[in-house]
């Protein structure tokens, strides 16, 4: 809330004194827990005088629409002037808006900005009707001169009135002080123990706690949420280490690290040597005579207390693994997934069950996999992750492998998860790509299946990043998987209707599949002249395919074939239309009448198998060479040979010559679809 505050201060500021005719040189905002700042350099002293020319009716218009044109304008009927125009004698006016002083647009643009602040959420106090996120106590509104003179800006809102003071920190330098521009203000609150800039505050912090950990002998965890979080509760910070107490050293310290940020917003401190979190660092808020020991005693008892219920919960989980959470799988069946798609423990079942097919494709062993994908949600029914949510899959693979699955199985709960987003890790151990796979898989059929799909910018069930989730598993590992298929067993274990999904769905995978190959730098065209191919709900043959084609466009045989191709193309095409067939019976070198003919026809004899079996061993880039090397004949018999000639035999014949290149490109990729 505070960096978004900051930023819809500075942009409703600078907007309504640019409406306003006020110019600015440079503006910044800054955020502290207590007070929302901004500084405007170079604005002028007061906004121009504007000269707007307005016009009006015609002069034998109604008088009512005359009078109507001068209450708008603001002027009198002596202040008109007639001019001719073609349809006649028409009013004009000219209207002349004075300069205003910047201290009035600045207290009218400021307090319109504070009345209409768009807080996510804001209370309304005492008598007043101003509304905002914790009650107002003070306006430091200046205008500070080129010599350095303070102007107050007249304001009042809600009793509130404008000054030139300020507070500093809260503890450490109460009562008020005078500034006379942001830069006696902005050093006079570092004097009163307040850091204003945000940025700043969290690299002293970082500083700060990383020395600390240092001198221990540890490490800090890095965790750059936390530290943007935490430098938004303080104004001047003060990091502190202490220890955690020898009975929780134990727990994972995925829970420590979680526990201590989710409810202290403290930072981990690691043993390099161990990998065990042994100590805290928090963040106070104030000096104080003690050096913070009374801060750090009183955080300690409580973190002692969050971390006896992750203990309790621990315990109680690591008992119920050991038994083969066997309680865990059966809760499942009273949690509900999706009312209109049942419950976790269905979709587990078909999760399994297309796990068991995927498995073929992945190399996994197909019981292995199974196990897995009925493992992978175990833990959501543990008391630990119903603590701590953000924690499932990982303590999966705890109780996994304290219930003695399998290594593969163990993983598999922690790694189903990933690809979370873009810069996430993708899985490569055979069962986690399979049981990922599957459980993503399961996700877009079932809600294809209920037509619950994604509209505009709204995606309530993160399924584009399902989609993308299943693009990068395939490609990052190579899978020959035929989507297709895969959607088809999906869609046929849903409860909702599959009537048009299967297709819808494909559609949807490969409209991400574009998004993802863009930002690859590869032309949505050259996308679209591969996915138009048959065989392109393999997406890694679809991939190969268009990289190839892009490689290939970007040489310059390249691009002069596309032109050769869409000149062959369009000559047939018409030729086509115009005389009511397909030219496709195939050409005959005999009756060739040039050399740049019988060219053609021996580079495409020596083209095409070349093509056939770089296509038949899926090397699009041979295929592409040996169809960049018909650029040079091509592009010979156009210059040399008229298609359209007058005799018969020999027009059909160099047409059906063309319909061979057409149909030999075609089998690479269809060009067509590529725009050049």
């Amino acid at each position: 809330m505070q960096a978004k505050a900051a930023e819809d201060l500075r942009k409703r500021v600078t907007d309504g004194l640019v409406e306003a005719g006020l110019t600015y040189a440079g503006a910044a905002s800054f955020s502290t827990p207590r007070r929302l700042t901004l500084a405007i350099e170079g604005m002028l002293a007061q906004s121009p005088t504007l000269r707007e020319e307005r016009k009006g009716p015609r002069v034998d218009a109604p008088e009512k629409a005359i009078e109507g044109f001068l209450r708008g304008a603001g002027v009198s009927r002596d202040d008109l002037e007639v001019r001719d125009e073609k349809k006649g004698q028409v009013y004009f006016a000219v209207v002349t808006k004075p300069g205003r002083p910047a201290e009035a647009i600045v207290a009218e643009v400021l307090e319109q900005t504070i009345r209409n602040f768009p807080w996510p959420k804001s209370m309304r106090w005492g008598a007043g009707s101003l509304r905002w996120v914790r009650p107002l106590h003070s306006i430091l509104c200046i205008l500070t001169n080129d010599a350095g003179e303070a102007e107050i800006v007249p304001m009042d809102v809600d009793g509130i009135t404008a000054g030139d003071s300020t507070e500093g920190h809260r503890f450490m330098a109460p009562g008020r002080f005078a500034v006379s521009s942001f830069e006696d203000y902005a050093a006079k609150l570092k004097r009163a123990h307040v850091v204003l800039d945000p940025e700043e505050r969290a690299q002293a912090i970082w500083q700060e706690a990383t020395n600390l950990a240092f001198a221990a002998g540890m490490e800090l965890v890095e965790d750059k949420g936390l530290l943007r979080e935490v430098a938004g509760l303080v104004e001047w910070p003060v990091p502190l280490m202490g220890a955690i107490d020898e009975a929780f050293l134990e727990l994972p310290p995925e829970v420590l690290q979680t526990s201590m940020k989710e409810h202290q917003k403290f930072f981990s401190v690691k043993n390099p040597k161990t990998g065990r979190i042994e100590k805290f660092v928090t963040v106070a808020n104030r000096e104080t005579a003690d050096t913070g020991a009374t801060i750090l005693a009183g955080n300690q008892k409580v973190l002692s207390a969050r971390l006896a219920d992750a203990k309790f919960f621990w315990e109680n989980d690591l008992r119920e693994a050991e038994a083969g959470g066997k309680a865990w799988l059966a809760s499942l069946d009273n949690v509900t997934f999706h009312n209109k798609l049942g419950s976790q423990a269905a979709r587990i079942d078909r999760i399994a069950a297309l796990a068991r097919e995927i498995a073929e494709v992945t190399g996994a062993d197909a019981d292995l996999a199974e196990q897995a994908a009925r493992w992978a949600k175990a833990d959501l029914s543990s008391e630990m992750v119903y603590e701590f949510p953000e924690l499932q899959g990982l303590m999966g693979r705890y109780y996994a492998e304290k219930a003695g699955l399998p290594a593969e199985v163990a993983e598999a709960a922690q790694a189903h998860y990933s690809p979370l987003g873009p810069s996430d890790d993708v899985p490569t151990a055979p069962v986690s790509v399979t049981v990922a796979l599957a459980d993503k898989l399961d996700t877009l059929t079932g809600f294809w299946a209920i037509d619950e799909k994604p509209t505009g910018s709204k995606d309530p069930f993160a399924l584009r990043r399902a989609a993308l989730g299943v693009i990068r598993l395939v490609l990052e590992n190579g899978l020959a998987l035929k989507m297709g298929e895969a959607i088809a067993k999906g869609l046929a274990q849903q409860p909702g209707t599959t009537d048009g999904a299967a297709d819808d769905l494909l559609s949807f995978i490969h409209d991400r599949l574009k998004v993802y190959l863009r930002d690859e730098g590869l032309r949505h065209d050259v996308i679209d002249a591969c996915l138009a191919m048959e065989g392109n709900d393999d997406l890694a043959l679809v991939v190969k395919r268009a990289r190839a084609l892009g490689e290939m466009l970007g040489t310059e045989d390249g691009e002069n074939l596309l032109q050769g191709f869409k000149r062959a193309n369009n000559i047939l095409s018409q030729a086509e239309e115009k005389d009511g067939v397909e030219y496709s019976y195939g050409a005959d070198v005999k009756f060739a009448e040039t050399e740049e003919e019988r060219a053609l026809f021996a580079a495409l004899d020596a083209a095409e198998p070349k093509i056939d079996a770089a296509l038949k061993a899926q090397d699009f880039n041979a295929a592409m060479a040996a169809m960049a090397a018909l650029r040079g004949p091509i592009d010979a018999f156009f210059e040399a040979v008229q298609v359209n000639t007058d005799k018969d035999i020999v027009r059909r014949n160099r047409l059906n010559l063309l319909s061979r290149i057409r149909g030999l490109v075609g089998s690479v990729a269809d060009l067509t679809r590529v725009e050049g």
